[in-house]
């Protein structure tokens, strides 16, 4: 008679699993599938609805003209898509380097009271209201200013941006094994070069995802606008009207007060005209486009391996 191998022996070592066992492991799985059901519902909901309302109301004439005198039909957001996009760049430079700057040095440098404070502080800041950080926008660039601008929106939406990024960043880089830093002080690469050079870059995949996170809180928000760039109802720096904007000579003055898509579609929303209705639909699909579309081509240019290990 052949001798019991080790896996059979291991096999009738172990006992079976019990139904009680079973059933539980069952049980909870349900609710993990069913959890993420009901968090999936609202939001397959908000966007079909969306994209009912906002296809529906987007048109050429909607990305090309700027708005009409309230009462009349017609007009677009030519003016507001190009001013959000303007004040979330001026966003983005300012917030990112500054987030990925303190997320380096608070994985690299930052494991005392100073690390601590910065810590504190920026999760402090995820957690202050919008509306809160548009008025100490206010206060420190329009006031010195003088008048609203699309820097003024910039900076308000950066301070959002950096504590987002900067916990994001420290996490990333502590998850890059400990092995590759010791193995370039080994070859005698500076501390600054191996952080740059290899922690980061090994880490550039979260990283990014961090600053998309953050760029894609930042893009819908209303109120720290509301007290910065306060709106613009033609092209910024340019008050004369023109609904054929390809012909009209215009610029992009960053000291200038600037129409963004939540400002436009708040106002349109909050009108009485069922034209301006049908608009702030559009708007407001045209901004959720432009931020996956934006997310979706970063994160396709980074698994790419373009800016880095995906």
């Amino acid at each position: 008679m052949p001798e019991p191998t080790v896996n059979t022996a291991v096999r009738q070592a172990v006992s079976p699993v019990s139904w009680r066992r079973r059933i539980t492991d069952h049980v909870m799985t349900g609710v993990a599938v069913l959890t993420v059901v009901l968090v999936l519902i609202p939001l397959v909901a908000i966007f079909g609805y969306l994209i009912y309302k906002g296809v529906g109301s987007l048109n050429w004439a909607f990305l090309t003209h700027i708005p009409v005198p309230e009462g009349e039909t017609g007009g677009g957001m030519a003016n507001a898509i190009v001013g959000s996009a303007l004040i979330l760049v001026v966003a983005s430079v300012i917030g990112v380097p500054f987030g990925i700057g303190a997320g380096i040095y608070l994985a690299e440098f930052g494991r005392n009271r100073l690390g601590s404070a910065i810590r504190f502080t920026a999760d402090v800041l995820n957690g202050v209201p919008s509306i809160v950080i548009g008025i100490v926008a206010y206060a420190i660039v329009v006031l010195s200013q003088k008048h609203f601008s699309a820097l003024a929106g910039g900076v308000a939406l950066a301070i959002m941006m950096v504590p987002t990024i900067s916990r994001t960043t420290e996490e990333m880089l502590l998850l890059v094994p400990q092995a590759l830093r010791e193995a370039a002080y080994g070859l005698g690469i500076p501390r600054w070069r191996t952080t740059l050079s290899i922690t980061l870059r090994t880490a550039t995949s979260g990283v990014i995802t961090g600053v998309m996170l953050a760029f894609a809180r930042i893009a819908g928000e209303t109120a720290p606008l509301l007290f910065t760039a306060l709106g613009n109802e033609y092209w910024s720096g340019r008050l004369p009207w023109n609904s054929h904007w390809q012909r009209q000579p215009w610029t992009l003055g960053l000291d200038q007060p600037t129409a963004a898509l939540p400002l436009q579609i708040f106002k349109y929303a909050t009108s009485p005209y069922d034209d301006l209705h049908r608009q702030a639909w559009a708007g407001a699909f045209v901004l959720i486009l432009l931020i996956v579309t934006s997310v979706a081509a970063v994160r396709y240019v980074v698994r790419r391996g373009t800016f880095g290990a995906a």
